[in-house]
């Protein structure tokens, strides 16, 4: 799923990448190092932002998709177990490609 040219204007025509999470997430700096080890194999232009609230956290989002479900982001503050992998975050990066 590729940006809409508004996206694209916003970002500088990098794909977009979110880090969702609570405040003290213990799951987030795995899911921060993850991300980075995998934006060091790729290529790909990112524009990476960090967003502190009230949502599943983490949640990464790639062009506005959860890279764990594939699915849009749901809205319920909770704890999540379900980490993208390194292979979900590369295929995410790949299909994104701008």
């Amino acid at each position: 799923m590729g940006m809409t040219s508004t996206e694209a204007g916003l970002s500088g025509g990098r794909v977009r990448v979110q880090l969702l999470r609570v405040p003290d997430c213990p799951l987030v700096e795995q899911v921060r190092a993850t991300l980075q080890e995998c934006l060091l194999q790729s290529p790909i232009p990112v524009v990476v932002e960090e967003l502190e609230g009230p949502y599943p956290s983490p949640t990464l989002l790639i062009d506005g998709v959860d890279v764990a479900t594939g699915k849009a982001p749901s809205r319920d503050a909770c704890c999540r177990l379900d980490l993208p992998t390194r292979t979900q975050i590369l295929d995410a990066l790949q299909r994104s490609r701008p």
